[in-house]
C-alpha cells in the first residue's frame, strides 16, 4: 500500500522510510508541505500519509484542512452533492507533550497523531487502525457507486458519469451518445424459471456488455432489466456499429438459468436498445436519456432485438 511521509528532518524521515519499507509499504517521500500537498491532491494519491506538524510552505494541518475541503462538494442547479471520493487517512508527528498540537490538528482533520520520538510498535498499530478504516471506507464508498448484483455502476453513480461527459463534450464540442438497453421479455424469464435464473440473466448481460463496449466507455444498471451504456466521441455510423456489437453478442450463445435439481437449461435472450446523440436539441441529461428511452421503445415496438435512433 502506497503512504506518504512529509518530514523535514532527515534522520526522521529516514528512520520512517526504513521502518514503512520494512512492513511493505510503498513510501513516498516529501521534505517540504507543498510537495506533500501535490502528492495527495495529485492523480492517483496515496490514501495513508504521515504529515510532520511543521513542514516548510505548508504546516500538517493545513495540508489536513485543505484536504478536508478539497472538492468534496460539487454545486449543480442550485444541489449540492457529496462526491465519494476516496477517503485518505492522515496521522500527524508532534513534539511529545504539546498537547495543543494534538488537539489542533485533530481539528484540522487529521485522523490521528503520534508524538517524536515515537515508538515503532505504536506507529505500526496505528497504521493498522488506519488500514481497516479505509477499507471500510472503500466498502461504503463501493456500495454507494456500483451495483450489489451486476458490478456495473449503480443509477445514481452512471447518470452522474453521464453528466460529468455531457459537460466535457459541450465544453470542448466534441461528440457524445448513450444508449438504453433493455433485455427483451425478461418477466417471461423470472416466471419460466425463476428470480434466480433472472438475476443470473442480468449478471451474464452485464458481462457481455462489458466485453463489448471500448475501454473507456461507461456501462451502468439503470434499473430493472435496463442498462445504460455513455459512448464518449462517438457518433454516427461508429455509434451503430458499437451498439449492433452489444447486441450480437447477446444472440451469439445462449445464456443459462440457475441450477435446479442438478440441472441448467439453455435460454435465448435478446436485447433492444435505443440511442440518442448529444446535440442542441438534446444537451441535457433529461433531454437525451429521454430520447434514448424513446427510441428503446420504438426498437420493442419494430419487434424487439433491435437497435433503433
Amino acid at each position: 500500500m502506497k503512504i506518504l511521509v512529509a518530514e523535514d528532518d532527515a534522520t526522521s524521515l529516514f528512520m520512517l522510510q526504513s521502518l514503512l519499507m520494512k512492513w511493505e509499504y510503498d513510501v513516498i517521500a516529501a521534505s517540504d508541505g507543498q510537495e506533500a500537498l501535490s502528492v495527495l491532491t495529485g492523480e492517483d494519491p496515496p490514501l495513508l500519509a504521515i504529515l510532520d506538524w511543521m513542514l516548510p510552505g505548508e504546516s500538517g494541518p493545513e495540508i489536513c484542512r485543505k484536504l478536508a475541503s478539497r472538492g468534496l462538494l460539487k454545486e449543480d442547479g442550485g444541489r449540492r452533492e457529496e462526491m465519494m471520493k476516496p477517503y485518505q487517512y492522515v496521522i500527524i508527528l508532534t513534539v511529545k507533550g504539546e498537547k495543543e498540537n494534538v488537539v489542533a490538528g485533530l481539528e484540522a482533520g487529521a485522523d490521528d497523531y503520534i508524538t517524536k520520538p515515537f515508538d515503532a510498535h505504536e506507529l505500526k498499530m496505528r497504521l493498522m487502525v488506519g488500514r481497516r478504516i479505509l477499507d471500510l471506507q472503500e466498502k461504503l464508498r463501493n456500495a454507494a457507486l456500483y451495483d450489489a448484483l451486476t458490478g456495473l455502476l449503480n443509477r445514481r453513480a452512471v447518470i452522474e458519469r453521464l453528466e460529468q461527459e455531457l459537460c466535457r463534450a459541450s465544453r470542448n464540442e466534441l461528440p457524445l451518445s448513450v444508449a438504453l438497453l433493455d433485455i427483451d421479455h425478461f418477466k417471461e424469464v423470472n416466471d419460466t424459471y425463476g428470480h434466480a435464473s433472472g438475476d443470473a440473466v442480468l449478471v451474464e448481460s452485464a458481462r457481455r456488455i462489458k466485453a463489448s463496449v471500448r475501454p473507456y466507455d461507461i456501462v451502468g444498471r439503470y434499473g430493472g432489466e435496463e442498462f445504460l451504456m455513455v459512448f464518449p466521441g462517438a457518433k454516427g455510423g461508429a455509434l451503430d456499429a458499437l451498439c449492433e456489437r452489444v447486441r450480437n453478442i447477446f444472440q451469439a450463445a445462449p445464456f443459462y438459468s440457475a441450477e435446479h435439481e442438478g440441472e441448467r437449461s439453455k435460454m435465448d435472450v435478446t436485447a433492444s436498445i435505443g440511442i440518442c446523440e448529444n446535440n442542441k436539441e438534446f444537451d441535457t441529461v433529461d433531454s437525451i436519456l429521454a430520447e434514448a428511452d424513446r427510441a428503446m421503445y420504438r426498437a420493442k415496438k419494430k419487434g424487439r432485438n433491435l437497435v433503433s435512433r
